[in-house]
């Protein structure tokens, strides 16, 4: 008796995912460690000087934590309300935060109390940070406008108010010392100049500003606002490089990586996207569980930490380097002892013995081996085989049909699976690699079913399901060969010509008529 042969399944090709530096660079994370604060993370800032512990300012308090802690080391509590935007200053000794009574607070890292007091904003201050000089904090308040503040003195140099509405972000040149930009909900971002008394370059971005980036050449900036992040020359008066639309929710942070080559920016629709500074292309995303309010990328890369509105600190470790220098491993036989004899040809006198191999089958087979056509395509017809591997139901349709029992198959179904079928081949049947087998099958399902039409809406709606699908499809085709003869009207136009040029010889009383070819 002969063996049976499973169902061949027609596998079709599948896009892989493309495999870059960058994707192997940033899946190089550890499993992320989640630390729930007790209220929105607004502000990740990482101290510039090892061993770079890194503040987390959340509701009333800024937490110290160590790179590898999961508890605070330190706690600043020292606020009536709520705090924003802790930083650190270039030497990683200070830190700097604003509060929503109006106030600024300057406090030593090895301390508790505050160090200085700013006063003079009058309502809540949301933007803090140093002057690459050290010795300045600038600031930006919900009052419109912006502070420069002296830190020996605590007294005020000079202030601003260019802006008309909520002042929320900025940052500091690194290059120059008395430098600094602000972003605020009225759509610009300002550079402002300590040596002078009004702002020195405006920016229009077109949509509220929530976050801005300078790069540490000074040449470029980056502002962040709505679904946008877009890139400013600087160094030409403020023109825009490139905008890019990649989120599908407003975008709140902004970040550098220790390089500088890459961009990271994170938004409330749960992503952090990854850009190449180069290209500004999207090499790499993260995806989290809520939407993202900061963002904060260690030197070195080693660490990456984001804070999201329901208080939830994620924080992800690069993997260590493995090392097979210093490492002694167990030694593995050699690989000539797994295919030892493998390749061995027998000889004539020798006497082979063969193993059978035992053969699985699925459920569609053992019941088409048996000859149940019904129970067969009713194993292919449940909803997990149809939504995610559709190509082993067309299988079996066209091992049914093969057979010749693909009609008997089809008849006799109660009207729940007359719904499914028709569901599914109105889905199926316009992929060009279904389209021979289902084509057949809706011809025998419409004649099997036609006497009963009208006595189920169910039905009847999925049959006018299958006739605007198959209708659509036709028109499609016959656009698309409307398409093609204008093509092959092209072509023709831009192939060479030939010009065939008659001449009459005439040789011993016999004309004789050549044809000459002239190309063009």
């Amino acid at each position: 008796m002969a063996t049976y042969k499973p169902v061949v399944v027609q596998a079709c090709p599948r896009l892989g995912e493309r495999i870059t530096q960058d994707t192997l660079y940033w899946r190089g994370y550890k499993t992320p460690v989640q630390i729930k604060e007790f209220g929105a993370i607004n502000k990740i800032d990482f101290s510039p000087v090892p061993p770079y512990n890194y503040a987390v300012t959340a509701s009333s308090r800024v937490h110290i934590y160590g790179r590898y802690s999961q508890e605070p080391i330190k706690t600043f509590s020292r606020f009536r309300d709520a705090a924003y935007c802790a930083t650190y200053r270039d030497d990683g000794r200070l830190l700097v935060a604003g509060s929503e009574e109006g106030n600024i607070c300057l406090f030593d890292v090895s301390g508790k109390a505050p160090l200085r007091q700013f006063k003079g904003h009058t309502k809540p201050v949301h933007l803090v940070g140093f002057l690459s000089g050290k010795y300045q904090i600038f600031s930006g308040s919900d009052d419109y406008s912006s502070y420069l503040w002296d830190i020996p003195s605590a007294t005020e140099i000079i202030s601003y108010s260019e802006h008309t509405d909520y002042v929320r972000c900025g940052c500091a040149s690194k290059v120059n010392a008395d430098v600094f930009i602000t972003g605020s909900y009225d759509h610009t971002v300002k550079m402002f100049d300590a040596r002078t008394k009004s702002s020195v370059m405006t920016i229009e971005h077109g949509h509220p500003v929530e976050s801005v980036l300078l790069f540490p050449s000074g040449g470029l900036l980056v502002s962040a606002g709505g679904r946008y992040v877009k890139v400013w020359d600087v160094l030409k008066g403020g023109q825009l490089l490139v905008s890019l639309k990649n989120h599908h929710k407003t975008v709140t942070c902004l970040c550098l990586n220790s390089s500088g080559q890459r961009l990271l920016s994170g938004s409330l629709d749960r992503h952090v996207k990854i850009y190449s500074t180069t290209s500004y292309k999207v090499v790499h995303s993260f995806n989290y569980a809520t939407s993202i309010l900061s963002l904060a990328l260690s030197p070195e890369d080693e660490t990456i930490v984001v804070g999201m509105t329901n208080g939830v600190l994620n924080v992800k470790h690069r993997k260590p380097e493995e090392k097979n220098e210093n490492s002694q491993k167990k030694r593995q036989p050699a690989y000539r002892t797994y295919v030892k004899g493998r390749t061995y040809m027998p000889k004539q006198e020798d006497f082979c013995v063969s193993k059978p191999v035992k053969r699985v089958l699925r459920k569609y087979d053992k019941l088409l081996r048996s000859f149940q056509s019904s129970k067969a395509l009713d194993a292919v017809m449940e909803p997990p085989i149809m939504l995610h591997t559709p190509e082993v139901t067309v299988a079996v349709m066209q091992e049914l049909h093969r057979r010749g029992t693909l009609r008997s198959a089809l008849a006799g179904r109660d009207e729940k699976q007359v719904n499914l079928l028709l569901t599914f081949v109105a889905r199926r049947v316009i992929e060009p690699r279904f389209t021979p087998v289902l084509v057949t099958v809706a011809d025998m399902i419409t004649d099997i079913y036609q006497p009963v039409v009208g006595q189920s809406s169910i039905v009847d709606k999925q049959f006018l399901k299958l006739q605007q699908a198959i209708g659509k499809e036709i028109d499609y085709q016959e656009e698309l060969l409307e398409v093609l003869g204008m093509m092959d009207t092209l072509f023709a136009t831009f192939t060479k010509k030939r010009d065939t040029r008659l001449e009459e010889n005439k040789n011993n009383g016999v004309t004789e008529i050549i044809g000459t070819n002239r190309k063009y």
